[in-house]
């Protein structure tokens, strides 16, 4: 797993109608609303999580480096299976799928818990929510960042919407997209395919192919690519002023 970055945006955001707390557990940094402070059972299901996830990649330490699809044996925990199938979708490695499916693990365990749950971890979001939430883009050096937010309603949740970057943050992109955001039922597959959207874009010339190809995806809803000033956007993704609502990014 990656080392730990400080996640200075999230001095910004919005907490709204939702108690708002961290969970860290090494690497792993979630910052979490629910209806009420879950932080004990969060630690709880983080820790499990990361047990399982460790305890893996110490025996194929090749899952943890691999930037291509890669098939795992059926013994591996529930949490690297998806994150494998999500790879093996998105034409990516495993790793590229882990922030969204730990932020998933974790918050459908805690819907045990409350209705409304939004993880963040490093940018990737998993949320379920009884009413509209919005996501506040994060995309670096563009001057879009912080101004637009990505509004996702009630019968569109449990959701991921995960993004991936070339020009900011410590998860590895090939490409040079300020912001390449993908929406889908799976956060585990929504983060994997927005890493590979990310590595399709070099330059605003590539931002209408890259969401063709997101959106070929039957597992996608939408997605949205940012390069500088321009911004594509396909599929599912309501649009709105950041400050609009209740942002969680």
């Amino acid at each position: 797993m990656s080392a730990y970055e400080p996640r200075l945006y999230r001095a910004v955001m919005e907490a709204g109608d939702l108690e708002t707390f961290n969970v860290t557990v090494r690497e792993t940094d979630l910052t979490i609303r629910a209806e009420r402070d879950l932080s004990e059972e969060a630690l709880r299901l983080v820790t499990a999580v990361r047990e399982d996830l460790e305890t893996f990649l110490d025996r194929w330490p090749v899952a943890r480096d691999s930037f291509v699809p890669l098939e795992v044996p059926e013994s591996a925990p529930s949490i690297v299976r998806r994150m494998a199938d999500a790879g093996a979708i998105a034409g990516v490695g495993p790793m590229a799928a882990v922030a969204g499916a730990v932020a998933e693990d974790v918050g459908r365990g805690l819907m045990a818990y409350s209705r409304t749950v939004i993880i963040e971890n490093g940018g990737d979001v998993f949320m379920t929510s009884t009413q509209p939430r919005s996501v506040v883009l994060f995309a670096g050096e563009s001057p879009l960042s912080g101004k637009v937010a990505f509004v996702v309603r009630p019968p569109q949740m449990p959701i991921g919407v995960c993004t991936s970057a070339g020009t900011v943050g410590h998860s590895t992109s090939l490409g040079r997209a300020d912001a390449a955001v993908v929406f889908a039922p799976d956060a585990a597959i929504a983060d994997a395919v927005a890493t590979g959207l990310g590595n399709r874009v070099h330059s605003g010339a590539d931002i209408e192919a890259a969401l063709d190809w997101a959106l070929s995806l039957p597992q996608v809803t939408g997605a949205a690519v940012v390069v500088g000033e321009r911004i594509g956007i396909r599929g599912a993704v309501e649009l709105a002023p950041a400050g609009s609502g209740q942002g969680v990014e």
